[in-house]
C-alpha cells in the first residue's frame, strides 16, 4: 500500500497576505466580544470607575473641585488606564499559547509573527474603545476639550503609538511567565510604580527631591501624561510629546527584537 504524502502548503510571506493574515487574526480576537460581552463590560467599567472615583472622591482634596482636577487629571487617567489595560496583551497571549491555540496557527500557512501581531492590533482596538470613552464621561461631567477634535486625535494618536511600543514588553511577559497570575503580578509591579510616581495625577513640585528627579527625567509616563494633558487641553506641548515618542521608539527597539525570540523559541 503506498501512502500519499501531502505536502504542506508554503507560508503566505507577501506583504499584502500578511496584511490580510494580520487582519483576520485581529478581527478573530475582536469577535469574540460577540460570544462575550461580559468583555466588553470589562473594558468599559474599569475607565468608568477609575475617572469617577479620581474625580469625585479625590478632586476636592486635590484641586478645590471636582471640575478642576479633572482639567489636570483627565490626561493622566487615561494614561494609566492604557498602561494597565495594555498588561491583558500579556494575560490573553498567555493564555492563547497555553491552550495551544498558537499551535494551530503555527500549521497555517501564514508568516509566525502574524499571529502576534494580530493580538497586539486587536487589542489596541480595545484601547481606543476605553480612550473614546473615558474622553466622553469627561465631556459629560464638565470638562472642557480646549484642544479640539484634532487636540483629541493627536492625544489619541500619541496614546496608540506609546502601547503599540509597550506591547512588545508586554508580549514578552506573557510569554516568560509561567501563570497568568504571574504575568498580572509582574505586570502590576511594573505599571503601579511609574504610573504613581509620575505627573499623571499630582505635579511634581509636590514630591521630595530624588523623586521629583525621577519624575521630571527619567519616567517615561510623565512625558506622556504630560503630552496627553498639554492636547487635551490646548495648552504648548513643550517637549513632552516628542521624548514620549523617543520613548516609545527605545522601548520598541530593545523589546522587540526580544519578544520575537521569545515567541520563536516557545513555538518552536
Amino acid at each position: 500500500m503506498t501512502t500519499l504524502l501531502i505536502p504542506s502548503p508554503a507560508r503566505q510571506t507577501g506583504l499584502s497576505a500578511q496584511f490580510r493574515n494580520t487582519w483576520s487574526i485581529a478581527w478573530r480576537t475582536l469577535v469574540r466580544i460577540k460570544h462575550n460581552p461580559a468583555e466588553l463590560l470589562d473594558l468599559s467599567v474599569q475607565p468608568v470607575m477609575f475617572l469617577l472615583l479620581f474625580t469625585y472622591v479625590f478632586g476636592g482634596q486635590m484641586a478645590g473641585s471636582p471640575q478642576e482636577y479633572l482639567t489636570y487629571a483627565l490626561a493622566g487617567i487615561i494614561v494609566q488606564n492604557s498602561v494597565f489595560t495594555s498588561l491583558n496583551t500579556a494575560v490573553g497571549l498567555h493564555a492563547d499559547v497555553e491552550k495551544g491555540v498558537y499551535d494551530r496557527f503555527r500549521s497555517l500557512p501564514v508568516a509566525r509573527p502574524v499571529p502576534m501581531i494580530g493580538r497586539i492590533l486587536a487589542d489596541m482596538v480595545k484601547q481606543v474603545w476605553a480612550l473614546g470613552l473615558m474622553v466622553g464621561l469627561a465631556v459629560l461631567i464638565g470638562f472642557d476639550l480646549h484642544g479640539g477634535v484634532l487636540g483629541l486625535l493627536a492625544a489619541l494618536a500619541l496614546l496608540v503609538v506609546f502601547s503599540l511600543a509597550m506591547s512588545w514588553l508586554n508580549v514578552l511577559l506573557g510569554l516568560l511567565a509561567g501563570s497568568e497570575e504571574k504575568v498580572m503580578m509582574f505586570g502590576f509591579v511594573i505599571a503601579m510604580p511609574l504610573s504613581f510616581t509620575s505627573s499623571a495625577f499630582v505635579r511634581t513640585d509636590s514630591m521630595p527631591g530624588a523623586l521629583k528627579w525621577w519624575a521630571e527625567n527619567l519616567n517615561p509616563i510623565t512625558f506622556l501624561a504630560d503630552g496627553t494633558r498639554a492636547l487635551l487641553n490646548g495648552t504648548p506641548v513643550g517637549n513632552s510629546v516628542w521624548v514620549s515618542l523617543a520613548w516609545a521608539a527605545g522601548i520598541a527597539v530593545v523589546f522587540f527584537p526580544l519578544a520575537l525570540r521569545a515567541y520563536r523559541a516557545k513555538l518552536s
